[in-house]
């Protein structure tokens, strides 16, 4: 059976598109099997992503890793179960199309809550959650204090994991390995980089997930989306003698994939 990677998170400009483009086509490039899937069905960044990189290759006649990217199917009236939800039952075909086929599925969620990404948390074996390195996104995990910074509480998104937690558990599941990545991390040791650190370490040990550096703030991110390129392939389409901000990209690519500890996945790029 596939394991699950689901990117989510309830708010919009996060990086959870170039998240998963850049997971999924790892995995790929190391020999994996990797399906994906697309839940945001008006703006479709990810999947646009895959396309563009579909439409490149065919134009420069380049072969290079790609998962295998699968619209969510229609729902036949006809197949729904008495009371069942059409976006569970398209949810669920996708899911049964790929799981057999391959060895992971990368999920890329709304930056809103719906029912498919709802049902979609349920579904992670690992969740991964960018983040801006702010508490204007910060708010989306927990409630903070403003006085001295102390969280009070989980909030929405949080709450939701914990839904999605204890559907899993009642079903026998093992548990959502989640792992909150920090986003646009700043260069420099700023005050507000070191408050929002401690406040997600704070809540971290009080609701369960692991905390990772993700991807800093790059102009070569907006560059590579047009083409469908991730930061792996830029060798292959002839860019040479990398510069200083790419290769330190590279290596936040590798650290990332250390640290979702997926099974059976050795880094060798």
């Amino acid at each position: 059976m596939a394991h699950i990677i689901v990117v989510g998170n309830e708010k919009g400009g996060s990086g959870k598109s170039t998240t998963c483009m850049h997971v999924a086509t790892a995995l790929t490039r190391m020999g994996h099997k990797v399906g994906a899937l697309d839940l945001d069905l008006r703006q479709r960044s990810f999947g646009r992503y895959v396309e563009n990189r579909l439409a490149f290759l065919a134009r420069e006649g380049l072969d290079l890793p790609t998962p295998d990217y699968r619209e969510l199917p229609e729902a036949d009236a006809a197949e729904l179960a008495p009371g069942e939800n059409p976006y569970d039952h398209r949810l669920s075909t996708a899911v049964a199309t790929l799981e057999n086929e391959c060895d992971f599925i990368v999920i890329d969620c709304p930056g809103s809550h719906t029912r498919l990404s709802q049902v979609a948390h349920s579904l992670a074996d690992t969740l991964v959650t960018p983040l801006n390195d702010s508490f204007i996104d910060f708010d989306l995990l927990a409630r903070v204090d403003p006085e001295n910074g102390r969280v009070i509480g989980p909030s929405i998104y949080s709450e939701m994991v914990w839904a999605a937690r204890q559907l899993r558990a009642r079903a026998g599941l093992k548990p959502i390995d989640w792992i909150v990545l920090r986003n646009r991390l700043g260069a420099q040791q700023m005050h507000n980089k070191k408050k929002v650190g401690d406040a997600l370490s704070q809540l971290s040990k009080r609701i369960g997930f692991r905390v990772s550096p993700g991807f800093s703030e790059r102009v070569i991110f907006r560059e590579l989306f047009p083409r469908g390129l991730t930061l792996l392939d830029l060798r292959d389409v002839g860019v040479e003698g990398l510069n200083i901000s790419n290769i330190a990209a590279r290596q936040e690519l590798r650290d990332l994939i250390r640290e979702l500890r997926l099974p059976g996945v050795e880094v060798n790029f």
